[in-house]
């Protein structure tokens, strides 16, 4: 009888470790940037080269696994400094696909947001080194079509020319400040900076945890996660605090390859969708969900301040 207990006391423990491996591997999280060599405005002096250096040097210093850098090559032409930003990056994370100029798919056709792909390519291709594949494709604006039939045509494109589509499932929009941030340093304003800090952290704490609530809606569960970010003036200030916030919230931090392993990552709404955000909020809104309540973007607080 002793040894029948002793064998059901093991098998409890052994569900409820199980059970917090689960919860464990639900929280994985690849971190990606979008729109290198550079998003927004600079601070005076400061130059793309400088602000990639510091942001890798983040990522390395606190062992990040390898970040996607997804490239627009239009920024490159003419323009030197951005060409040194984005070797820097090549020699030292992944890089990918996002179109050459940022094309957004709503306002243009399939047809011409396939040659955007393909004359991204050359660069990528320069860039490539042995263990880069540069074959991951985000779309610009995470726009994917606001026709059933420009979707389906550019997802078929992408499998017939060998990518996979970079989704994301949690963003916070961080480019808004990248902008803000270099106005108010010009302007050497430090309690506006002091706000822009809490505001970021703050909308990010709160976007983190809708989106985690998103998925459980969705998927009855919390998924592998990828997370959005953009390269911009704001990026190597605030980074130490943003991969603080997620440490706390309890993410591990994982590639972008391991992250969409995931099977919520198979799923496609397969329809025609308007400025439909991340991979959870188009979910969201195919299957009638309604959003919990949550907090809004501080839009107009950071589009005002150090004007």
């Amino acid at each position: 009888m002793k040894n029948q207990n002793l064998v059901c006391s093991i098998g409890v423990l052994f569900v409820f470790f199980l059970g917090l491996a689960e919860i464990c591997a639900a929280q994985k999280l690849a971190i990606t940037f979008d729109d290198l060599p550079l998003n927004g405005l600079l601070p005076p002096g400061v130059t793309r080269a400088e602000t990639t250096k510091h942001v890798l040097e983040i990522l390395k210093k606190r062992h990040v696994p390898p970040v996607y850098g997804f490239i627009n090559a239009k920024k490159l032409e003419a323009n030197a400094d951005g060409a040194e930003a984005l070797k820097l990056w090549a020699a030292a994370e992944p890089v990918g696909n996002h179109t050459y100029s940022h094309m957004d798919l709503e306002q243009n056709t399939a047809e011409a947001f396939e040659r955007e792909i393909e004359e991204n390519e050359p660069v990528l291709e320069l860039l490539k080194e042995e263990a880069n594949d540069w074959h991951w494709f985000r779309y610009p604006y995470l726009h994917e079509g606001d026709t059933v039939e420009k979707r389906r045509a550019v997802r078929a494109f992408l499998k017939a020319h060998g990518y996979r589509i970079a989704q994301v499932t949690l963003d916070w929009e961080d480019y808004l400040w990248n902008t803000a941030y270099a106005r108010c340093v010009a302007k050497n304003d430090a309690k506006s900076m002091e706000w822009l800090r809490s505001s970021y952290l703050s909308t990010a704490s709160e976007f983190l945890d809708l989106g985690r609530e998103q998925a459980k809606l969705v998927y009855g569960r919390e998924i592998s996660y990828v997370l959005l970010m953009h390269l911009g003036a704001y990026s190597s200030t605030i980074l130490p605090d943003a991969l603080e916030l997620l440490k706390k919230k309890g993410f591990k931090l994982v590639t972008l390859e391991e992250a969409q392993s995931d099977a919520a990552y198979e799923s496609d709404p397969d329809v025609g969708l308007h400025d439909a955000g991340t991979l959870l909020d188009q979910m969201m809104q195919v299957k009638g969900i309604k959003d919990p309540e949550h907090a809004e973007k501080p839009y107009k607080e950071i589009e005002s301040v150090c004007q």
